[in-house]
């Protein structure tokens, strides 16, 4: 029988948790509620149990406030807008959050930092763009990951980093000539030497995984504690001078003659430009260019106790790189520093079902069968959260009316861990009025609406079934 530790009614919040205003909402969803809440406790997530004492932050907005820029969003985008802003053009800016800072995916995610950016691979860009803009988005996307490192190392930022690659499983056959076809894309296209391992090869010298055929191994991936990423993000920007309000949830936003002014529970902020990083938690009427622009999707997430030495050799578990599988409903996984592991996938369709155990038990099964050895393990944590997802799976960073100083940097479709840092790079950029360097399409084009909005959970119902079809018996 499967253990699962009763996580969510023992859990602790931070020290800073007296401040707390409302409870942690688990049916929280964005397509229904008109604001995230005011002061929610954060999720019971393995990351803020283990995260040590959140950083200081400026309490929540208490007054009417005159500023320069507001970046609405205090996750990976957000604190990296925020930190650029200030570190790079001397721009202080102030970061609005509604709930606790780095509530939302950044700390609920996976911890995965792949060489990635949206859902698309390689060779669908290449379908989507030509080969020659391809080409410049995968530089585009080797630079994010510079800048990724960069903010680690120059931030001297300790967040467990778990460096090595990324192993992209095959769980069956035809999924394992695709890789191939992909490593030989990405090889000979891009420059970018990725090996192809067998089964026999990937269960000796990494990892004994049940489902797999094989896998594709790349040279760019690294495992992350997120939210001892985002508390050195967070520090690093307030040492500049960025101030962060969490408890401040935007109520109403009105533009008058050029400024924006942000409504608060404590008070409106004025601000001549603002910076949209709030992700898969996005609201509808936030502001009307991002209206039914995101698909919010859930995902869930686990994590075991540590594994004992006869279960690591059992699974043979050798590597500490970053794993996800060739499901389109994939899963993600990875042992973590102290032995346990973490493994996620999608969950429910809305926010109301979130804590039906049956989806706890599809990620249960799932780990079951990737690690037999590891049927029956204790569950020390579990819970689930939002990712944004575009209507066209790629990300975008923009500023929708150049008559208008908004801008955003939203739908990374769960590859946000390491392209947010450099995202809130380029939408500091946007934001101090650099105009150059902006031409890839993730850049010069909106995110797309979609005509079946209103009926997108339907679509997606639809969707689940048809994926897991074709991923499991087709």
């Amino acid at each position: 029988m499967d253990m699962v530790n009763n996580t969510r009614a023992d859990y602790r919040q931070p020290a800073q948790a007296d401040t707390v205003l409302d409870r942690y909402d688990p049916g929280y969803d964005p397509l229904v509620a008109p604001n995230p809440g005011r002061g929610q406790q954060y999720a019971p997530t393995y990351w803020v149990a283990t995260a040590g004492t959140p950083p200081e932050d400026d309490g929540p907005v208490t007054a009417d406030m005159d500023v320069d820029v507001v970046i609405i969003g205090s996750g990976f985008t957000g604190l990296s807008a925020a930190l650029h802003l200030a570190r790079d053009h001397g721009i202080k800016a102030t970061i609005l959050e509604a709930n606790q800072v780095s509530w939302g995916c950044t700390s609920r995610n996976g911890g995965q930092a792949q060489n990635a950016s949206g859902r698309l691979t390689r060779s669908q860009w290449v379908k989507r763009w030509g080969l020659s803009t391809a080409r410049k988005m995968h530089e585009e996307v080797r630079e994010g990951f510079d800048t990724f490192k960069g903010l680690i190392r120059d931030g001297n930022i300790d967040c467990d980093p778990q460096d090595g690659g990324h192993l992209y499983i095959a769980h069956r056959d035809k999924a394992m000539r695709k890789l191939e076809a992909e490593a030989k894309v990405l090889r000979e296209q891009f420059g970018y030497e990725t090996e192809m391992l067998d089964k026999a090869t990937l269960s000796r010298n990494y990892v004994n995984e049940a489902e797999a055929v094989g896998a594709m191994h790349e040279p760019d991936g690294i495992g992350v504690h997120p939210l001892k990423l985002a508390h050195g993000y967070h520090r690093w920007a307030r040492s500049l001078g960025v101030t962060i309000h969490p408890s401040s949830p935007v109520l109403g936003w009105e533009t008058i003659n050029g400024v924006h002014h942000i409504k608060t529970p404590g008070g409106t902020v004025r601000a001549r430009a603002v910076g949209v990083a709030t992700g898969g938690y996005t609201s509808q009427g936030l502001h009307g260019s991002l209206n039914s622009k995101i698909m919010p999707i859930l995902s869930n997430s686990l994590v075991t106790r540590p594994l004992t030495e006869q279960e690591l050799d059992a699974c043979n578990f050798r590597t500490n790189e970053v794993i996800t599988d060739t499901r389109t409903l994939r899963y993600y996984y990875r042992k973590l520093p102290d032995n346990r592991v973490q493994i996620g996938s999608r969950s429910s369709i809305t926010g109301a079902d979130a804590s039906n155990p049956k989806h706890l038990q599809m990620l249960i099964d799932g780990l079951h069968r990737k690690f037999p050895p590891l049927t029956g393990i204790q569950i020390d944590y579990s819970w689930w959260g939002w990712v944004d997802v575009s209507h066209d799976m790629m990300p975008r960073i923009y500023q929708p009316d150049d008559k208008e100083q908004i801008y955003y940097a939203l739908g990374y479709g769960g590859n946000g861990v390491m392209f947010s840092a450099h995202a809130g790079r380029r939408m500091a950029q946007r934001i101090a009025g650099i105009q150059e360097g902006f031409e890839l399409p993730i850049y010069n084009s909106p995110l797309p609406g979609h005509l079946f909005a209103p009926f997108r959970r339907l679509g997606q119902r639809m969707l689940y079934h048809w994926y897991h079809l074709r991923d499991e018996h087709l």
